[in-house]
């Protein structure tokens, strides 16, 4: 038990560093965003936790290909946010992340990876 609520801690504690640097300075926010924090994370908490390197490796490889879909957004959200307000904005960003991650699945399957 005591595990689980340091894996919370330590998470959550990464979560809000990102959100103060962001109000802060937007270019360090934003580059501290960008750092792949969560999943060196769960890489770190999957080795700790004693699971196979297969399962390791496999959390690495499907992370590259479900962040690349997710790349339209970051140029579609700032491009809206003025003209249609916070909550409008990221409602059409998520619906473009799901679009953008099948038409990507589809396409990516023709090479022989399977991500849904």
């Amino acid at each position: 038990m005591i595990w689980i609520v340091t894996k919370y801690l330590v998470t959550a504690a990464v979560v809000v560093a990102v959100s103060e640097f962001a109000k802060r300075s937007d270019k360090l926010g934003a580059l501290i965003a960008a750092l792949p924090m969560v999943t060196v994370l769960t890489l770190i908490w999957l080795h700790v936790e004693k699971q196979p390197a297969s399962k390791v490796a496999n959390h690495a490889w499907y992370t590259f290909w479900y962040v690349v879909p997710t790349l339209p957004m970051f140029l579609a959200f700032p491009a809206l946010l003025a003209r249609l307000g916070f909550w409008p904005t990221l409602a059409v960003c998520v619906v473009l992340t799901i679009v953008c991650f099948a038409l990507f699945a589809m396409f990516v399957r023709r090479f022989g990876i399977t991500l849904m």
